[in-house]
């Protein structure tokens, strides 16, 4: 058959709680651009994680965790979270066996936040304030050479919001099976804080940003001017804070450019996986 005809399976692990949210809406229209512009059949299928205990098999080809509410330590042991790590061991298993085409995942800010927790390779803490917003997001060595960041400037700019971080890598642990901090926050000079851990590459199949890879900034910029929202977010971080917001969605070379590459180059690097097996 024919690569460009064969369905592509994606499975989207959606930990919002029910939660309203923009990071759903922004992977799906993601996916279905990413599959259009390449002229693959999607087969995109979502999975309510932590309200109904869903949870893809090994039948597709490609996953997406994505972000979510709440403390990523309150989760601990809890049945959908003993569920979720034991999906992640069955992709662990399926990837460790040569025969098997490999199935790539990314985390998103939540899932990050757990998959850290899960592998020990980091402190996953709460951040001394909430990070709220568009900021700088800086590569280290091992993230210019990264293919998710192919075409990123130096630094690029991600959406983040969060009330946790991961800090203080456990290089033994990230070493002993592989793993890479390709990222880190932007320098505080003006704080004692350790900058946080932006994303990782845990092995060769498996990756994750602690901000936001999949938000649009169309979309965002008038979800932000919504009534409702707005007012929210002047009330919680002010006004000055909004304003920034709305200036920095509306410049082409932050957000936008970030949509633009990171997940389609993980789909495009993922899909390339499958096609040289």
């Amino acid at each position: 058959m024919n690569w460009n005809q064969k369905k592509i399976r994606i499975a989207v692990l959606d930990l919002y709680e029910g939660f309203a949210n923009q990071g759903m809406r922004c992977l799906r229209e993601i996916v279905n651009t990413w599959g259009e512009e390449n002229h693959f059949d999607i087969v995109y299928t979502e999975f309510d994680v932590r309200l109904k205990l869903e949870l893809p098999d090994t039948s597709f080809d490609i996953y997406i965790s994505s972000g979510g509410p709440g403390s990523p330590l309150d989760s601990v042991g809890s049945e959908w979270e003993q569920k979720y790590f034991g999906w992640l061991t069955e992709i662990e298993h399926w990837n460790s066996n040569p025969s098997n085409d490999p199935k790539h995942v990314f985390f998103i800010c939540h899932s990050f936040q757990l998959a850290c927790r899960h592998y020990g390779i980091g402190n996953v803490c709460k951040r001394n304030s909430t990070a709220f917003g568009v900021f700088p997001i800086h590569k280290l060595s091992d993230g210019n050479d990264e293919v998710i960041f192919d075409g990123l400037q130096e630094p690029f700019y991600g959406v983040d919001s969060r009330d946790y971080q991961v800090i203080q890598p456990n290089r033994t642990r990230m070493m002993a099976m592989g793993a890479k901090i390709l990222a880190i926050e932007k320098n505080r000079p003006h704080v004692p804080f350790e900058r946080a851990i932006m994303s990782i590459r845990f092995n060769d199949y498996f990756i994750g940003t602690q901000f936001h890879p999949e938000a649009d900034a169309v979309g965002m910029s008038i979800h932000l001017q919504s009534d409702d929202k707005k007012k929210t977010v002047i009330e919680n971080y002010g006004e000055a804070k909004w304003k920034s917001m709305i200036e920095q969605l509306s410049d082409p070379e932050k957000i936008s450019f970030t949509y633009s590459h990171i997940i389609p180059n993980f789909l495009n690097n993922a899909v390339g996986e499958l096609v040289m097996q």
